[in-house]
Formats: C-alpha cells, sequence, structure tokens
C-alpha cells in the first residue's frame, strides 16, 4: 500500500525538525559546560593537553563561582574575598591542574573541599590567607605541590599529621610560621615548623592517651579486686553458716542417744 506523499512530506519535516533541535540543545548544553564564567577571563590552555586556563583575579569575589567550564586546567582565584572552601566545590573539573586561591581571607577547607582532584592537581597555592589549620578531610588524597606560606599557623599534632601529606614548595620549609602552638610551651611559636629539630607536638597527645588507658586499667582493676572481695566474702559467710550447721548435729545425735537411753531404763 503507498503511502499519500502528502503524508511522507510531513512526516520528514517533523523529523528534521526533531534532529535540528536536537542538534541545537546539543551544542547548548556544550556552550553552557565550555563557556567561561561570568566576570571572569578565559583563554585555552597552552601545551599538548589542551583545556581552558580561567582567571577570576581581584573580583572581590566571596564564593566559588558556580558555572566554571568542565574542562578547565588553570584556575586562578587569587586576590579575593573568599572565607572558605565548601566540600565538592571543583568536583566537576576533572581536568584541573592548577588552583591558585593565594591572597584571600580564608580561614577553613571543609573536609571534601578538594575531593575529586587527587588525579589531576599538580599545583596548589594556598599562600597569604588566614588558615590556622588543615584538616586531612579536605585533601582526599590530594599529593599536589603546595603553597601554605603566609598563614597565621596553629601549630599542633593535627597539623603536624597533616603536612606530610602534601608535596610542599621548598619555600614553605621556611615560610610556615608558628603563631600558636599547642602545647603553649614547645617552642614552636616563631620558628619555621618543618625545620624545627626535635618538635614532636604529638607528644602530649602521646602521653594523653597513655594517661588515659592507665586511667581504664586501674578502673577494670579496681572492679576485678571488688568483685572478688565481694565473692570471698559471701562464701565465708556461706561457709560460717554450713560449719554452724555441722557443728550442730553431734549435738543433736548426743540427745537422741541420750532420751534412747532413758527409754530403755524406764
Amino acid at each position: 500500500m503507498l503511502l499519500p506523499s502528502g503524508w511522507l512530506l510531513r512526516h520528514s519535516v517533523v523529523m528534521w525538525l526533531l534532529f535540528h533541535s536536537l542538534v541545537l540543545m546539543t551544542l547548548c548544553f556544550h556552550h553552557a559546560a565550555t563557556s567561561c564564567s561570568k566576570r571572569c577571563y578565559c583563554s585555552d590552555s597552552e601545551g599538548s593537553f589542551g583545556g581552558k586556563t580561567m582567571r577570576c583575579s581581584n573580583l572581590h569575589l566571596t564564593e566559588i563561582p558556580q558555572d566554571i567550564p568542565n574542562d578547565t586546567r588553570r584556575l586562578y582565584l587569587d586576590y579575593n574575598l573568599l572565607t572558605s572552601i565548601p566540600a565538592n566545590a571543583f568536583h566537576d573539573l576533572p581536568l584541573l591542574a592548577e588552583l591558585d586561591l593565594s591572597h584571600n581571607e580564608l580561614a577553613l577547607l571543609e573536609p571534601g573541599a578538594l575531593r575529586g582532584l587527587a588525579a589531576s592537581l599538580q599545583f596548589l597555592d594556598l599562600s597569604s590567607n588566614q588558615l590556622t589549620m588543615l584538616d586531612p578531610d579536605a585533601f582526599e588524597g590530594v599529593r599536589a605541590r603546595s603553597n601554605l606560606t603566609g598563614n597565621p599557623w596553629h601549630c599542633d599534632c593535627r597539623l603536624q599529621t597533616a603536612l606530610p601529606r602534601l608535596d610542599l614548595e621548598p619555600v614553605s620549609l621556611t615560610g610556615i610560621i608558628c603563631q600558636t602552638s599547642e602545647p603553649s610551651d614547645s617552642g614552636a611559636q616563631g620558628v619555621p615548623f618543618l625545620l624545627a629539630k626535635d618538635l614532636d607536638l604529638c607528644v602530649v597527645l602521646k602521653k594523653t592517651t597513655d594517661v588515659a588507658m592507665l586511667v581504664t586499667m586501674f578502673g577494670w582493676f579496681t572492679m576485678v579486686i571488688s568483685y572478688l572481695v565481694y565473692y570471698v566474702r559471701h562464701n565465708q559467710e556461706d561457709a560460717r553458716r554450713h560449719l554452724e550447721y555441722l557443728k550442730s548435729l553431734p549435738s543433736r545425735q548426743g540427745k537422741s542417744e541420750e532420751s534412747s537411753t532413758i527409754s530403755t531404763v524406764v
């Protein structure tokens, strides 16, 4: 059965319009994913790896832009007013190799702040901020070369544990200065933290842990001794009662024999 030519023509037009719309939507989504963030400047990255370089420096930003192209390889957010980096801030940037967050007001990197960058990130600049501590959970495997100078660090066991997880820039060896420390009499204040010899800020924590273990063991030992004392006293009372019972048996037997003798005489 032959179909009318008019129907075939209408059907072909509809299919062509649908295909055209699909192509336009694909181009729009691609453009949205790769276009530059508002107010920032983007350019193609040099080298054979491709991707974009996105510069958002000195724009008075107070939060990370939400429309960063997902093919960004270098991201400059320096000289802004950022105070914290939330979790998953760069999760959709699988190609990001260089991240500059210097000269902000950063005081906190939330757990998961650099999630998704362990495989790609090669350089991280956190210098000249307000960081006093580092949460190891913020990095999630990131071992990029890092610049941490120019921050008012509070040197403690947590910082001492977190720093070896990063590949620090040579300048950070002399640029991480302790503003405060815990314990305060450790001698770490005002000196390059990584160059201080025989400085172990985890000693107090280890001593505290040892004391806690000793207190716990003493508590268990006291409880065991108390149970043994109770057990012995309880058994002594039972033994005393049983002994008294045994002592009473011959007396009753003697009375029975005496009664039998009197009955026989009578």
